[in-house]
């Protein structure tokens, strides 16, 4: 897991670390933030219709200190929800600038520079064709936190476990699409270094949820992962 979070830390220090970099994360941060803000909205619509689910009734002591529980725990939820949003959505939106940047990042760790050919809109709807399956296992997920709906941490702890798998595949998709792996390649690779991913995952989640520093969060997930597999690679 250390090794994943010191991956996503790289990646991070390296876009603001290189100039060439920076001018990309700038050119797609004004559309990554109308998604943010969106989602935003969305967010906190949502806090309030599952707060009013979970929020019990009564004039005890005790049920302020349960509604306080079930309201923070619809907050994470709903930010949690408002945050894979935003990568799936987002990452589709600038992918053309993310295969800039991970061919750039290759390039720092010595790779030729190789930029893409294909299109603009081919890139956004290839980026939304691999979100796909992951999301579909995502609902699967969804539909398991449902069930316990009526039992708030453990649905909220589902929900988060389904989440962070979901990230895996969002984060991985531009070096990951740069090298063709199929859908079975990426959950191969997933699989074998799991803890990597949720190291590099999990720190991403985490700043998903703070403003702002969240428009960093795709750009380096991208550097990351591309600084990585490019000092793997002969």
């Amino acid at each position: 897991m250390i090794k994943g979070v010191l991956a996503f830390m790289a990646g991070l220090k390296l876009l603001f670390a290189r100039s060439e970099l920076r001018s990309i994360l700038m050119r797609m941060a004004g559309l990554l933030l109308l998604f943010m803000v969106l989602l935003s909205g969305a967010a906190f619509c949502m806090v309030d219709y599952v707060a009013t689910l979970w929020i019990p009734e009564g004039e005890a002591w005790y049920w302020q200190v349960v509604s306080w529980f079930a309201w923070l725990l619809a907050l994470l939820l709903a930010l949690f929800t408002a945050a894979i949003s935003f990568v799936m959505f987002g990452s589709a939106a600038v992918a053309p600038w993310l295969d800039e940047l991970a061919a750039r990042t290759e390039a720092v760790a010595g790779k030729p520079l190789q930029p893409a050919s294909a299109a603009w809109p081919a890139m956004v709807l290839q980026s939304l064709v691999h979100s796909i399956r992951p999301l579909l296992g995502l609902l699967a997920w969804g539909v398991i936190a449902l069930l316990f709906f009526w039992l708030p941490p453990l649905a909220t702890a589902i929900w988060g476990y389904a989440g962070i798998r979901f990230l895996m595949f969002e984060l991985i998709d531009t070096p990951a699409s740069r090298r063709n792996w199929s859908f079975a390649d990426r959950k191969s690779r997933l699989d074998e270094s799991r803890w990597f991913y949720v190291g590099f995952s999990g720190v991403a989640a985490l700043m998903l949820l703070v403003p702002i520093v969240n428009l960093t969060v795709i750009p380096a997930a991208v550097a990351g992962l591309s600084l990585h597999f490019s000092r793997q690679e002969p």
